[in-house]
């Protein structure tokens, strides 16, 4: 078992089970059942957000958070897990002012049935606010014991430096966390400046689309035909020669390692500098066991080296 991973003061699984699919592709029952089986193999990291499914007609957003709520409450596990969820795009209550988020904060907390958010994103940069709004409002629910920890997520850079250097001139809370998109194929979307601020601020990266929308575990492949909302998107990387390179070092590292190629891709992630723990996403009870063995997977230096260099 690998050791747990620190994001502030939280001690977390070095994996986030995706909550996007809850409600959307994973109903209710198949929900719980993905849950139940992520935490009978020691998972306790909960990644949602209170726009999750706002997108899928008859939905209205918070239908993962109300899942997950029903869930920790039925197994009276709450104090077991360290749940975070994002803040800003849910449909009555779009922005961060302070208002805004103040009545975010609360239907969150409704909807997963508990007294507290352990960690807190904005899910995306309002520039109509002030930075100093923004912050002052996160300090003041931190204060308040609604949420632990605060992060960022979707921030241009000179917003996200504003922003913790605010924190640390007035003594606020400050962003533990950073949630960029970054994966072996998108690299540039996170390495360079914002890791290099992440790196001088101590922030932690939970990278989401870790596996590129599912293009990094494999199955997308030349005339396969992939039953998935996501298969246009994760495809379009097998028309890149990056892409298949990618595939080609995974497929080598996957047999050294006899592990799934999604668990190579996985460990790849977490094992990059400030990366605490890549989230990625199980429609499927049998999608989630190569997820959960990132635990327990250490890519050698030469390993890494070739994954590495085929994705520059």
């Amino acid at each position: 078992m690998a050791d747990t991973k620190k994001i502030g003061d939280l001690d977390v699984f070095p994996l986030a089970l995706g909550g996007n699919v809850f409600g959307w592709t994973a109903d209710r029952d198949r929900s719980f059942e993905i849950l139940d089986a992520y935490a009978g193999a020691g998972g306790t990291f909960l990644d949602t957000a209170d726009q999750y499914s706002a997108w899928v007609d008859g939905n209205r957003g918070g239908e993962s958070e109300t899942i997950i709520g029903d869930w920790t409450t039925a197994r009276r596990n709450r104090d077991d897990l360290v749940i975070a969820s994002k803040g800003g795009r849910h449909p009555d209550h779009q922005g961060l002012s302070a208002p805004t988020m103040r009545a975010a904060v609360d239907a969150s907390l409704t909807r997963l049935r508990t007294d507290r958010i352990d960690l807190y994103y904005t899910h995306f940069d309002d520039p109509s606010v002030p930075v100093e709004e923004i912050m002052t409002t996160l300090d003041e629910l931190v204060t308040a014991g609604k949420i632990r920890q605060i992060a960022v997520s979707n921030i241009e850079l000179d917003r996200l430096e504003a922003s913790l250097e605010f924190s640390e001139r007035e003594g606020t809370a400050r962003y533990v966390a950073i949630q960029p998109h970054y994966n072996l194929v998108s690299r540039d979307t996170y390495e360079g400046e914002r890791r290099a601020i992440a790196e001088r601020h101590g922030l932690a990266a939970v990278p989401y689309y870790g596996l590129a929308s599912g293009f990094l575990t494999g199955k997308y492949r030349p005339g396969a035909n992939v039953d998935s909302v996501r298969a246009g998107g994760a495809a379009k990387h097998l028309d890149t020669e990056r892409g298949r390179k990618v595939l080609a070092a995974l497929d080598i590292v996957a047999e050294e390692q006899d592990k799934a190629v999604a668990t190579i891709a996985l460990a790849w992630l977490a094992a990059q500098p400030t990366v605490a723990a890549p989230i990625a996403s199980a429609r499927t009870l049998e999608q989630l066991p190569p997820l959960v063995d990132v635990d327990d997977t250490v890519l050698t230096g030469d390993q890494l080296q070739r994954l590495t260099d085929a994705s520059a």
